[in-house]
C-alpha cells in the first residue's frame, strides 16, 4: 500500500512518517496541499492523510480536486474541529474517516486498518438508501437533503447490526442482546423502529413476522 502523508507542521509530519514507516515500505510526504496534490499525481497513492487547514491549498480543496476524477483512493483527514459544515463535506467527499488532533497511534492504525479492507473489498462506506438520504458507516452520519439528522446512540445499534447482515433478517433476540444487552422490552424495540422509519425512506426497514427486522437497500 502507498501512503502519501500531507501536513503542513513539521514536527507532527515527522513523527507520523516515522510511525507510518513501521507500516508499509511505500509512505511519502507532502508539507501543503499544492505538494501534496503534486505527490497524488506523481506517485498514485492507495491512501491520503492530509490535515485541512494548510497553506497554498486547503485538505477539503485539495480532496475536492482528488475526487472529480478519482473515487477509490481512500482518505483519512486529520482536524482540530469538526463542525457541521464539514461532517456533510465528509460524507459528500467520501472520506473513510476524519480524525480529531492529536491523533494516536491507536486510532491512526484502525482507520488504516478501515481504508485497507475498503480498498480491498472495492467497497464504500457510504450507503445510498436514495437519492436524498446517505449514511455514513464509519463515521456514523446520517444525512437527508444535505443536512444532517440526528441519531440517538440505540438508533446508531439498530442501524449497525442491520447493515452488517443485509442478506436476512435480524431476530428479536439479536436486537436485545446487541443493543439493550439482554434486558429489552417489545416498547423500546417498537419505539426505536418507528423513530428511524421517520428518517429513513419508506419501506426500508421491514418487519419479519415472528422473527425481527430486515433493511431494504434498493
Amino acid at each position: 500500500m502507498k501512503i502519501l502523508y500531507i501536513e503542513d507542521e513539521d514536527f507532527i509530519r515527522k513523527n507520523a512518517i516515522e510511525y507510518l514507516n513501521y507500516l508499509s515500505d511505500f509512505v511519502y510526504e507532502a508539507k501543503d496541499g499544492l505538494e501534496g496534490y503534486e505527490q497524488y499525481l506523481q506517485i498514485e497513492p492507495d491512501i491520503i492523510i492530509c490535515d485541512i487547514i494548510m497553506p497554498k491549498m486547503n485538505g477539503l480543496e485539495l480532496i475536492e480536486k482528488i475526487r472529480l476524477n478519482d473515487i477509490k483512493t481512500q482518505i483519512i483527514v486529520a482536524t482540530a474541529r469538526i463542525d457541521t459544515e464539514f461532517l456533510i463535506k465528509a460524507v459528500e467527499l467520501k472520506l473513510v474517516k476524519y480524525l480529531t488532533k492529536p491523533i494516536s497511534e491507536d486510532t491512526l492504525l484502525f482507520s488504516l486498518q478501515e481504508a485497507i479492507k475498503l480498498l480491498e473489498t472495492n467497497s464504500s462506506n457510504i450507503i445510498n438508501f436514495n437519492n436524498e438520504i446517505k449514511f455514513d458507516v464509519l463515521n456514523k452520519t446520517l444525512l437527508k437533503r444535505n443536512e444532517l439528522v440526528k441519531l440517538t446512540n440505540k438508533e446508531l445499534l439498530f442501524l449497525e447490526i442491520c447493515l452488517k447482515n443485509t442478506n436476512r433478517a435480524i431476530t428479536y433476540k439479536e436486537f436485545e442482546n446487541f443493543i439493550w444487552e439482554g434486558n429489552m422490552t417489545e416498547d423500546a424495540l417498537h419505539s426505536v423502529v418507528k423513530s428511524l422509519r421517520k428518517k429513513l425512506p419508506d419501506d426500508t426497514l421491514i418487519n419479519i413476522s415472528k422473527i425481527g427486522y430486515k433493511l431494504n437497500l434498493k
